[in-house]
């Protein structure tokens, strides 16, 4: 165990507590079991290393950060480690990518059980399953999702200037007076089109200059390791699903013909319809539905947009529509807090409460004049008046 305390004490070193993401005051870090989930690159590991810096400076003896798809953890048992870790007074444990350990729920569950002093805190893929035959942890894990950066987050590390999250409620009721307060700090616009095409990922920071090929092998692990290992994806097809992911970033919006796309792919109708909620899982994708509350699964998509601008840039930069990067910015900025679905009139229904109508500045409100709690959220505009809202503007609800 030495070496792994070793490799913790150094990573601790080595992380930088300059700017924490605001979603570290979000979870209740007294559970006794937490689990956070979410796509690769979205800073996970950071989170919790940077958590422990924090917390455990004073008494890193106490904690211990164990990255299971780590070479020193090859040939070691879960439940052997925390075992030993009790036995010596430890009392945090912090187990990143447990995806990678083949036995992680039944053994988590061990743990759970057998060491009530232990408090565990654990990360995983956006696919990682926490009720499953062999293991409900759903009724003992307190479960987050995080993601990527917002458009507020990224202005605070491109200006150094603090600014508050915004509560959906907030923002449609207090919009101008917001915007008025932001635009005499900065201005957004500076600084928008940098973070659609290359903003969303932390990892920006480290070498910009490698960001476009750093996110492409991040697609291909998800979709060549993370897709086949916990979903049983055939390889042999993953090329197809990468066809699929290109042809979505190019529509203005997608909106899926399964039928067609079927027999277009060479991929029968069922798999497909597993393709389509494989993406969504995994944190490539965000499948709109015109029953919110119904089972996805069963649910033909009734549009389907990239997880974020940034993997538009990505997967067909030449090719990405304005359209779609505008309503791919809303979708992903308001998906962290809220329930989207797809409207019949609008471009998005919020909530169940509110509608959604995006477009350029000169976007008028005559398709939505009829609807109840109607909104035209607008692009290139600082400002917004009466029920029209800067797009820019629904970065800040994260």
């Amino acid at each position: 165990m030495d070496d792994l305390f070793e490799k913790y004490q150094k990573k601790i070193k080595n992380t930088s507590t300059l700017f924490v993401r605001s979603f570290i005051d979000d979870i209740n870090w007294d559970a006794r079991l937490i689990g956070i989930k979410g796509a690769r690159g979205v800073g996970k590991t950071t989170l919790l290393l940077q958590y422990m810096k924090l917390h455990f400076s004073n008494e890193l003896e106490k904690s211990l950060y164990v990255s299971l798809d780590s070479v020193a953890f090859t040939n070691r048992n879960l439940v052997d480690l925390a075992d030993q870790f009790v036995k010596k007074g430890g009392k945090y444990l912090f187990l990143d990518e447990v995806h990678k350990y083949a036995n992680w729920a039944q053994e988590l569950k061990n743990i759970y059980d057998d060491y009530p002093e232990l408090k565990v805190v654990f990360t995983g893929s956006s696919l990682l399953e926490i009720l499953n035959a062999r293991a409900d942890l759903s009724r003992r894990a307190l479960v987050y999702h995080m993601q990527g950066l917002s458009f507020r987050e990224y202005l605070i590390l491109e200006t150094g200037i603090s600014f508050e999250r915004l509560s959906l409620e907030q923002l449609l009721e207090h919009h101008l007076s917001v915007a008025t307060l932001i635009n005499g700090e900065i201005k957004p616009f500076q600084y928008f089109e940098r973070y659609l095409q290359q903003g969303y990922y932390p990892f920006y920071k480290e070498q910009p200059e490698n960001y476009t090929q750093r996110l492409e092998e991040i697609i291909n692990m998800m979709l060549e390791i993370e897709l086949p290992l916990l979903r049983g994806v055939d390889l042999g097809y993953i090329h197809k699903v990468k066809q699929l992911l290109a042809i979505i970033s190019e529509s203005v919006p997608f909106i899926p013909n399964v039928s067609n796309l079927s027999a277009k792919m060479g991929i029968n109708r069922a798999t497909l319809m597993n393709y389509l909620h494989y993406l969504a899982e995994i944190g490539l994708t965000i499948n709109l539905y015109k029953e919110a509350k119904g089972n996805s699964k069963l649910q033909k998509p009734s549009k389907i947009y990239l997880e974020n601008a940034n993997l538009m840039y990505v997967l067909s930069a030449s090719k990405a529509n304005k359209g779609n990067i505008r309503e791919t910015f809303f979708a992903n900025q308001l998906r962290n807090k809220h329930q989207l679905s797809y409207h019949e009139t609008a471009d998005f229904f919020v909530d169940e409460t509110y509608s959604f109508e995006i477009g350029g500045k000169a976007k008028s409100g005559k398709q939505i004049q009829h609807l109840k709690n109607a909104f035209i959220v607008s692009d290139e505009i600082e400002y917004g008046y009466q029920n029209k809202i800067p797009l820019w503007l629904f970065g800040f609800l994260y």
